[in-house]
């Protein structure tokens, strides 16, 4: 323990979990994840990240938050890239982000969207897929001129963009969009663009 203690400051022990966990889970999958893995992983005992994490579902729950944290800021980044106030152009900047999320971190991706493991009623996991949600309704809102919160239509244009980007990616990720699989990056966004209007009218 005395080793743990010199080897990480607080905050340092916590941030290396957390890239640990994400290393794991990378390599073993979410059925197989484990916290002994993930301390092992870091070179501390077993009982080290229970100074961070109750349990293994408070560790996964804190991975998925980091993991929506670096979602939003691929969507943010780039919607900054594109260097317009256009609406639609905005829109599909967003999904462009979300596939970047989504191919570089496909781990992470399907912690956040496809487990079963991870605990939405911990506070800071609601607050950062809230705050991602809402970045895609206020695209949306951006579009439409109102509020999806107030409107039900707008809110069917909500559900009905994540859908179609989100089903995009996990065919993508999947390898069962060869035709588009075989385009280079510059195209694969062009078709993507192309895909996504038709959702959005």
């Amino acid at each position: 323990m005395t080793e743990e203690k010199s080897a990480y400051h607080h905050g340092d022990l916590r941030a290396a979990l957390l890239g640990a966990a994400e290393t794991v889970l990378a390599d073993t999958g979410i059925e197989a994840f484990s916290l002994r893995r993930v301390a092992r992983e870091v070179g501390v005992s077993h009982s080290a990240p229970a100074h961070h994490f109750a349990d293994t579902q408070g560790l996964l729950a804190a991975l998925a938050t980091e993991g929506f944290t670096r979602f939003l800021n691929a969507m943010q980044a780039r919607q900054r890239a594109a260097a317009t106030q256009d609406a639609r152009a905005l829109l599909t900047a967003s999904g462009l982000g979300y596939l970047d999320f989504a191919q570089g971190s496909p781990a992470l991706f399907q912690l956040m969207f496809g487990s079963e493991r991870v605990d939405f009623c911990d506070p800071m996991l609601d607050r950062a897929s809230t705050a991602a949600f809402d970045h895609l309704a206020q695209d949306i809102a951006r579009l439409r001129g109102v509020s999806p919160y107030d409107d039900p239509a707008a809110m069917a244009d909500v559900m009905a963009a994540w859908s179609m980007v989100h089903g995009f990616a996990a065919l993508l990720m999947a390898g069962r969009l060869k035709p588009v699989q075989a385009m280079d990056t510059p195209e694969r966004e062009a078709f993507f663009a192309m895909l996504f209007a038709r959702v959005t009218p």
